[in-house]
């Protein structure tokens, strides 16, 4: 059955492929291959097959071709708007760095108006003190005035009973001399003690007048220091809500800072000491408990301060770089998938300055997996920056720096795909976000 069929499909395709015979002439004679149809058919297939497959690879080779060129179109593309949006983020950073020196050009032209104001303010309690001592002397010498008076007219009553007592056993051309003696001698005491009333009363007018001017002096005075104190209250209020946001912004709670501070700076005297009672347990004045308000503001400005020089504020790198992994999670640049990200990736040129942020000790300074060539600083309350994948490191273990020392130069060191730094802010040990540490410098 099977030999019929292929005699068959044999007679069938000799209809189309007849036998061929190809003739192979040599030095040894002639020799021919047979070409039957099946090997023919054979042939034709295989042919066919190839030239299909060159046309397939070729049509795919060109789509390829015309595809990379229109992703490279697309990646120049995106590279320059990257590139235009970076130099509109370097200029906006540009206006911020120059708002945050005007800030701080105000702050301090705010303080020396607090100054000016607070050397005003102790003046005026100077002199109000000086008004009160006054009125008081004018009244202790009013009240003498009229004790003087009281005690002359009682002498004069006196000694005219004495007389009149006297004049008893005398006769009467006597008692008419003693009378008019009397007379004359009364007549030189009314005239001395009217004299005296009218001296005594004119220092009460004065007394009076020198009083009135005091009272309306001390409230011109009362005046002024309310307006003083204003303006003071004004002035500390400006000064500090500024200061609570930037701290606020970066995770640290500002009277926890303040405290620490205080800790370590609790000297007090000089101007901002507070006004405390006197020994006789009088109470304090309205005056003086706003006062002691005041300077306590004052010394939480102060303390404020040290306490902006010695957290890590600001950016560690001044010259241009481009923010590219941030603090948290994301997908691992070298293919180990998914890992935490402890810190912001700040990348730039090879060799640029890096800056300490704020001021503190180096703790290391040295190779570390992962890092590479890596810098830890500690700094106060707890604070702690990193600064890896450096190129070189300028500073030692054990070595004090300051906000704005150069401690190295950018590089590709370690666990790293491109030139950039790894800069790393923790509290207590643990990582924290530094970016909002990076913006509160801002404010």
């Amino acid at each position: 059955m099977l030999t019929r069929l292929a005699v068959k499909i044999n007679a069938q395709l000799e209809r189309i492929f007849p036998e061929q015979r190809l003739f192979l002439k040599s030095d040894h004679g002639t020799h021919f291959i047979r070409l039957r149809p099946a090997t023919q058919v054979i042939a034709a297939v295989v042919g066919g097959l190839g030239i299909a497959w060159s046309i397939i690879a070729t049509a795919l080779i060109m789509m390829d071709t015309i595809g990379a060129g229109s992703a490279r179109e697309q990646a120049a593309l995106r590279r320059q708007m990257f590139e235009e949006r970076l130099t509109v983020l370097s200029a906006d950073r540009d206006l911020r760095a120059q708002e945050a020196v005007s800030a701080q050009e105000r702050f301090n032209s705010a303080l020396g108006e607090v100054s000016k104001m607070q050397g005003a303010l102790l003046a005026s309690e100077d002199r109000r003190r000086e008004l009160e001592t006054g009125i008081d002397v004018v009244q202790d010498t009013l009240r003498t005035v009229l004790k003087d008076r009281d005690t002359a007219r009682a002498e004069v009553d006196r000694l005219t009973l004495a007389l009149n007592e006297k004049g008893g056993g005398k006769t009467e051309m006597g008692r008419i001399e003693d009378v008019i003696a009397t007379l004359d001698y009364m007549t030189d005491a009314l005239t001395d003690t009217a004299r005296d009333r009218d001296a005594s009363d004119a220092r009460s007018a004065a007394a009076e007048t020198a009083l009135a001017e005091a009272e309306a002096d001390a409230r011109q005075t009362a005046l002024r220091n309310d307006a003083i104190f204003a303006k003071l209250e004004e002035a500390v209020t400006v000064s500090m809500e500024p200061l609570d946001k930037m701290f606020r912004a970066a995770g640290l709670d500002p009277e926890n800072l303040k405290e620490a501070v205080r800790k370590g700076y609790s000297g007090q005297g000089g101007p901002l000491t507070p006004i405390v009672a006197s020994s006789m347990g009088g109470a304090l004045s309205a005056e003086e408990l706003r006062t002691n308000s005041i300077l306590k503001s004052f010394e939480d400005v102060n303390l404020y301060r040290l306490a902006v020089v010695k957290t890590p504020l600001g950016m560690p790198v001044r010259s241009a770089v481009r923010w590219t992994s941030g603090f948290g999670g994301r997908n691992d640049p070298l293919g180990r998938g998914y890992r935490r990200h402890e810190g912001q990736d700040l990348a730039g040129d090879y060799g640029a300055p890096i800056y300490a942020t704020a001021d503190g000790t180096v703790t290391y300074a040295g190779w570390e997996n992962g890092y590479g060539r890596l810098i830890k600083i500690q700094h106060a309350f707890g604070v702690e920056t990193r600064f890896g994948h450096l190129a070189q490191i300028r500073v030692e273990v054990g070595q004090k720096v300051s906000r704005g020392d150069r401690i190295g130069d950018m590089g590709n060191s370690g666990r790293s795909t491109g030139t950039h730094l790894h800069y790393e802010v923790r509290i207590g040990g643990a990582a924290v976000n530094p970016l909002p540490f990076i913006k509160a410098a801002s404010n």
